[in-house]
């Protein structure tokens, strides 16, 4: 077996409007049309050499959103999805300018990139990093945040 690459993700989302403003009037994010057999709420957008598609919680079974990761969201030991930016500290302040809540970093990752961790509109951990940081910066340990079952 041989996988070329990762195509695309997909997410559920409370409010197609809500979410479609975050990826494509925050992030950028270019929408692209769906296939026409496609009669689910939902909208895809592309980035490069990605795809991402919100798929409309209405719409499916699937809850919306990831679930809440508690105090792990603040280092990234979640379930998230990790975008490339080639200025971190730019990306923060277009987040914050546009009333993004950071819930973790920047921080070194301790190999170069530099991290920062936001939640979308519903609860989906989001990561962005970038490389061009000094590779020498102090990364703290990052331990295990144990779960209690």
């Amino acid at each position: 077996m041989k996988i070329r690459k990762l195509d695309h993700s997909a997410l559920v989302v409370r409010d197609l409007a809500v979410a479609r403003h975050f990826y494509q009037t925050i992030l950028g994010l270019e929408e692209i049309p769906r296939p026409r057999t496609f009669t689910f709420g939902g909208c895809w957008f592309r980035g490069m050499g990605f795809e991402l598609h919100l798929i409309l919680a209405a719409d499916t079974t699937a809850p919306p959103g990831f679930a809440d990761p508690g105090p792990a969201a603040t280092r990234g030991l979640a379930h998230h999805l990790a975008f490339e930016v080639d200025d971190l500290a730019l990306v923060e302040a277009h987040l914050r300018t546009h009333g993004v809540i950071i819930v973790g970093g920047p921080l070194p990752r301790g190999d170069g990139p530099l991290q920062l961790y936001v939640n979308d509109p519903d609860g989906n951990l989001l990561e962005f990093f970038s490389w061009n940081v000094d590779p020498n910066l102090p990364a703290e340990e990052r331990a295990a945040i144990p779960y209690s079952f």
